[in-house]
C-alpha cells in the first residue's frame, strides 16, 4: 500500500513537471537511440513506454536509431569480417546489404512493435524513403592517410517532409540510419550524426542522445565529476581530449546546437525513465548542451507563454 509520504513525493515530482510540459508542449523532441537500452529486454520495454509518455504529454517525439550491435551478431552468423577503420565500420557492398536489412528490417520494426503494443503511433522509415536523408561517401584516415572505408556516408542534406506528415498526424516516426545518394549509391550513416542533421532540419526543441555513460566527465579518468552543463564553445574546445566513443557523440550535440537545436542531452539509456528525468524535472540527470551561455536553465512562468 502506498504510504501517505509516497503519494505526495509522487504529486510533487508531477507538479515539478508542470512548467516543462508548458514549455515543451508542441515541441519536436529527436532521440537517438542505442546502446545497452537497445538490447536489453526490460530497457527496450521502459524506452517504449517513455516514448509514448512523451506523446501523451504533448510533446511530438522522433526516433533515430542504429544498431551497431545486431548488425555485428547478424555478420558473425554469416561469416562475415567485421573491420573498423578510424573508429567506423568499413561498409563493403556486401556488408551494406546486411547493414540495410539489419537496421531497416529488423531493428526498425522491434522499436515500432514496442512502441505501438500501447497504441497506433510509430511509423517506421528509412533514411532512404523520401530523399529524408542524402549521404555522400565520407572520407576517412589514419595517420593522415586516407583510408576506404566503403559505403559509409556523411549527411549533406536533409527533407524533412515526410517526418512532419507523420507528426503532424499524431504519429511517431521511427528512422534507420541509412541515407540514399545523389550517386545511386546506399549509405551506412552515424545515427547520432543523423539524429542531429534531422533535429536541425526540423527546428526541434531539443536533441536526446542516449548512450551507455551518464554524460560528459570533466577530465575522465582522472576526474569523474559530471558536466551537467556546458556552451557550445565549451563543448568544442574539449573535443580534441574526448574519447573516441564520446567524439561523435559530442559533436552531434555541437552540430545540433550550432544549428538552432536550443538544448541536447547526453543521457544513461541504462537508467530508465531517464528521458523523463532530464526533460521534466529541474535537476536533470545527464550532460546538457546549449548555444550561449545565457541560455535559460529554467522554464518560464506558465503563465507567461511557451519559451522557445
Amino acid at each position: 500500500m502506498t504510504s501517505r509520504k509516497q503519494a505526495l513525493d509522487k504529486a510533487n515530482t508531477l507538479i515539478e513537471a508542470l512548467p516543462w510540459l508548458s514549455r515543451f508542449h508542441g515541441k519536436t523532441v529527436v532521440v537517438k537511440y542505442g546502446g545497452n537500452a537497445m538490447t536489453e529486454p526490460a530497457l527496450r520495454e521502459r524506452f517504449a513506454q517513455n516514448i509514448v509518455f512523451l506523446r501523451y504529454a504533448g510533446l511530438r517525439p522522433v526516433v533515430v536509431h542504429g544498431g551497431g550491435p545486431q548488425i555485428s551478431a547478424h555478420l558473425d552468423r554469416l561469416g562475415l569480417t567485421s573491420s573498423f577503420e578510424a573508429g567506423l565500420r568499413v561498409t563493403t557492398p556486401e556488408t551494406m546489404d546486411v547493414v540495410r536489412m539489419v537496421l531497416v528490417g529488423q531493428v526498425n520494426r522491434e522499436i515500432v512493435g514496442l512502441i505501438n503494443s500501447h497504441g497506433p503511433f510509430a511509423v517506421g522509415i528509412s533514411g532512404e524513403d523520401a530523399h529524408l536523408i542524402t549521404a555522400e561517401r565520407k572520407a576517412a584516415y589514419v595517420d593522415g592517410a586516407p583510408v576506404d572505408i566503403g559505403q559509409v556516408g556523411e549527411v549533406v542534406d536533409v527533407q524533412p517532409g515526410v517526418v512532419r506528415t507523420l507528426l503532424d498526424d499524431g504519429r511517431i516516426p521511427v528512422v534507420s540510419s541509412v541515407a540514399r545518394g545523389d550517386d545511386g549509391g546506399v549509405y551506412n550513416v552515424n545515427a547520432d550524426t543523423a539524429a542531429a542533421a534531422l533535429a536541425v532540419a526540423l527546428d526541434a526543441g531539443k536533441l536526446v542522445v542516449l548512450t551507455d555513460v551518464e554524460g560528459l566527465y570533466a577530465d575522465y579518468p582522472v576526474c569523474e565529476e559530471l558536466i551537467s552543463r556546458l556552451t557550445a564553445g565549451e563543448l568544442e574546445a574539449m573535443l580534441p581530449d574526448l574519447s573516441a566513443g564520446m567524439v561523435p557523440k559530442m559533436e552531434a550535440c555541437l552540430a545540433a546546437v550550432r544549428g538552432g537545436v536550443p538544448q541536447a542531452h547526453i543521457l544513461d539509456g541504462r537508467t530508465p525513465d531517464s528521458m523523463l528525468l532530464e526533460v521534466f524535472t529541474n535537476d536533470g540527470i545527464g550532460t546538457m548542451v546549449v548555444a550561449e551561455a545565457d541560455e535559460p536553465t529554467a522554464p518560464v512562468d506558465i503563465y507567461e507563454g511557451e519559451s522557445e
